[in-house]
């Protein structure tokens, strides 16, 4: 029996948050990665054991990626951890539109899920505004992508995506605009072509829109669910790395989530919440067992530093401070009914840049009203204090 045979899905778990943390030694071809933008950027998109994973490059990690004879393998020490299989060059990146725009500047794969930012612009970028985490412009600026992507590039997309290379459903977002919407409605018709065409589920990502009756106007359209990230529920955080999400208001965030459960259904809205940038994580424990009572799911994600970005010298969390913040909110989420499936589309469905839904899966989650081990902060104080 082999190392990777005596894992239990509560050993693997474990070794993906390291992999989140540390990173990994690349030493054969990893055909499926990304650089910049505004998703889960500068990774290596692979499947561990038949889970999704988004894990960063790493010179110094202890861990490494080899070659097998019949496929590749993570070991570290010298010692198979885990084997890794899914990594080959999307085939539909290799066709392009009728006017020359290649697909794969039009969205890519991660993983079983097609994505795109549909608008490579936002009003925070390049003053003093933008987001510390956030590299949407870097792509752009490397040619990788193009400034906006039609519906009709989209949908033309999706199908090949779905045909050629099994895509399971879309996520879409895009840059913050001036806009009195945000720039929701426009994701929104993109998803709508999306969906129409492919028959994928599709989630919208958005920023708290002037007015409510907007969020109305996107579930008109036929999409499936939505993402409206804070990335933070630290006050002090926020202001400190997305100043112009912290001018709309944590409230506000609020008030949108409520409305958008009312129309999309409970488990159907999610949230970013980064860990690593500083934050209070008593305060964000709190905050995500409030998001989850009123239907949300916070999806819980180690920082993911961006190369060019504001952060990109911030180093991602250890395992021993996320960890015990993912078991908190997995319990929230059990107790809730609320998981991966309850999602059906977008980053809370894929699961590949957290642990969450491993831990939550794996019976790692803390019950709700118990200490469940060692207390929060007894395990890890906050990152930067």
């Amino acid at each position: 029996m082999t190392a990777v045979d005596e894992r239990s899905s509560v050993g693997i778990a474990e070794l993906i948050m390291d992999l989140q943390s540390v990173g990994l030694r690349i030493e054969t071809v990893l055909e499926t990665s990304r650089k910049g933008g505004a998703g889960p950027s500068d990774s290596g998109m692979l499947w561990i054991e038949g889970v999704p994973v988004t894990v960063p490059p790493s010179s110094v990690s202890p861990y490494s990626l080899r070659a097998e004879d019949d496929g590749q393998g993570i070991y570290r020490d010298g010692v198979k951890v885990a084997s890794v299989s899914g990594t080959k060059r999307p085939r539909f990146y290799d066709l392009e539109t009728a006017d020359g725009v290649p697909y794969h500047q039009i969205a890519l794969l991660h993983l079983d899920s097609l994505a795109s930012t549909v608008v490579q612009a936002c009003n925070y970028w390049g003053n003093s505004d933008q987001c510390g985490f956030c590299g949407i412009g870097l792509s752009l600026a490397a040619g990788a992508t193009i400034a906006r992507k039609t519906p009709e590039m989209l949908a033309e997309v999706a199908v090949a995506a779905r045909d050629l290379d099994g895509a399971v459903d879309a996520t879409l977002t895009t840059g913050s605009s001036v806009a009195p919407d945000r720039g929701a409605l426009y994701v929104a018709r993109c998803g709508q072509a999306v969906k129409e065409a492919s028959g994928l589920p599709v989630e919208v990502q958005f920023e708290p829109p002037r007015s409510l009756d907007v969020v109305n106007e996107v579930h008109a359209m036929g999409i499936d669910s939505v993402g409206i990230h804070i990335e933070t529920f630290d006050p002090a955080v926020l202001e400190r790395v997305a100043p112009g999400k912290f001018r709309t208001g944590i409230d506000t965030y609020f008030r949108t989530w409520e409305r958008a459960v009312s129309l999309f259904g409970e488990g159907r809205v999610s949230t970013y919440v980064i860990l690593g940038m500083g934050e209070d994580p008593d305060l964000t424990v709190e905050m995500c067992r409030r998001a989850v009572d009123m239907g949300v799911y916070p999806f819980v994600v180690p920082l993911r530093p961006v190369a060019g970005s504001l952060m990109e010298n911030v180093p991602a969390p250890a395992r021993e401070y996320t960890e015990p913040i993912y078991r908190k909110v997995a319990g929230f989420l059990e107790a809730k009914g609320l998981g991966a499936d309850t999602a059906v589309a977008g980053c809370a469905r894929c699961q590949a840049c957290s642990s969450l839904n491993l831990v939550q899966q794996s019976g790692g989650a803390t019950p709700c009203g118990s200490g469940g081990g060692p207390g929060l902060l007894q395990i890890g104080k906050r990152p930067g204090s």
